[in-house]
């Protein structure tokens, strides 16, 4: 069987997103692509049409399009066909009708074992992959505490994923990054050198040139770079006021998705270090001050001293100390907190370039303050 084309073309276009939310984009058929103008469209949106060929008339669609586009999967062209990004412009294929912007017939397909039929012209436009959004400049709001040409000093809110990642391909710091410094895409990560939990806020350094980042990276590989937090996490502080957790962390063996304390000799792990010291116990009162419960809770401050994941989460729970609203690892939701009660509010290093210290205080979130409110907890603005 002859494999020949006829009429084919490729179209694409490279335009500014068509919204803050890169979904919204891969959601759109090609009848609501058509009704926005070009510019409007979303980064690297490719449309192509085919011509069927007189010896494949008849045949599935499904399979006309997969040999006319051998780079194509069958797979990928059911699930284009599924998603109503086919359409057929030209011919006398039987297929629902719908009018485009200006008035003219477009038939979407709506079955890959359509039959079509020769010398019929078919529109394919082929959506963004969420993986290749992910690298995608999208705006939103960034508190700089303090920017050079080298780096960028940032207080990263709760509720903000850092890297793209499945089920978050969009709406990341490093989206956002991206549009704030189009060099970035320059840059591995858009400069991230260090992570934040999606609903751990605080502060965080990015690297602007990759010279930067690698003398970071090595800041951090060597623990030069001083990562302090604060902690509303249950049951009140006993025993002394510091105390340093040195226990290993790997993956819990009985729940793979979370993070654990575990032996070395019979799970796989990293050597994890970290300082508590206790700056308050309190309780919930009522207005005239009267507890409204028994159960207690503590303010910590948190010194890393090595960086795994969920360390501190993980570190707070193994001695009885959960975080406050962390549901993960053992934490209860609290009315005046919907995320775990973690902030990191100090962050130290040498600049990567001068050579100069470099430290910053990030001031505690509002949601933090009224869960140190509620819970009638002692803090001092200058600890």
């Amino acid at each position: 069987m002859a494999s020949s084309v006829h009429g084919n073309s490729f179209l694409k276009f490279n335009a500014p997103l068509l919204s803050s939310k890169p979904e919204a984009l891969s959601q759109l058929t090609p009848k609501e692509l058509d009704s926005i103008e070009l510019e409007d469209l979303g980064p690297d949106l490719e449309v192509r049409e085919i011509t069927v060929p007189e010896e494949m008339h008849l045949q599935r669609l499904d399979v006309v399009l997969t040999a006319v586009l051998p780079d194509f999967s069958r797979n990928f062209v059911q699930q284009l066909i599924s998603e109503s990004c086919v359409e057929r412009v030209s011919g006398n294929g039987h297929f629902a009708q719908s009018a485009g912007s200006q008035g003219q017939a477009y038939s979407f397909v709506t079955k890959s074992s359509s039959k079509a039929h020769a010398f019929e012209t078919y529109r394919l436009t082929l959506k963004p992959s969420p993986q290749a959004l992910a690298y995608k400049p999208q705006e939103m709001q960034i508190n700089v505490l303090f920017e050079d040409a080298h780096i960028l000093v940032i207080n990263k809110p709760a509720n903000l994923v850092v890297h793209p990642a499945p089920g978050n391909w969009g709406g990341t710091l490093l989206n956002g990054l991206l549009f704030l410094d189009p060099t970035l895409t320059q840059v591995p990560r858009a400069g991230i050198v260090h992570r934040l939990d999606k609903d751990t806020s605080g502060l965080m350094v990015v690297a602007k040139t990759r010279s930067c980042m690698d003398a970071l990276v090595v800041q951090i590989a060597n623990r030069d770079v001083h990562r302090e937090y604060l902690a509303i996490a249950h049951r009140a502080w006993s025993g002394p006021d510091v105390k340093v957790v040195e226990a290993a962390i790997g993956r819990d063996p009985k729940n793979r998705l979370k993070m654990a304390v575990v032996d070395l000799q019979k799970n796989a792990g990293k050597t994890a270090k970290t300082t508590f010291t206790l700056l308050s116990n309190g309780q919930e009162h009522s207005d005239s001050g009267i507890p409204l419960s028994d159960e207690e809770v503590c303010l910590v401050h948190c010194q890393l001293h090595t960086g795994r994941t969920h360390q501190i989460r993980v570190h707070l729970a193994s001695i009885g100390h959960p975080i406050l609203a962390d549901l993960v690892y053992g934490g209860r939701a609290h009315s005046s907190i919907k995320r775990q009660s973690l902030h990191a509010y100090k962050l130290g290093f040498d600049h990567p370039v001068t050579g100069a210290p470099m430290n910053f205080k990030a001031e505690i979130p509002s949601d933090m303050k009224a869960s140190i409110q509620a819970w009638s907890l002692g803090y001092n603005e200058g600890t």
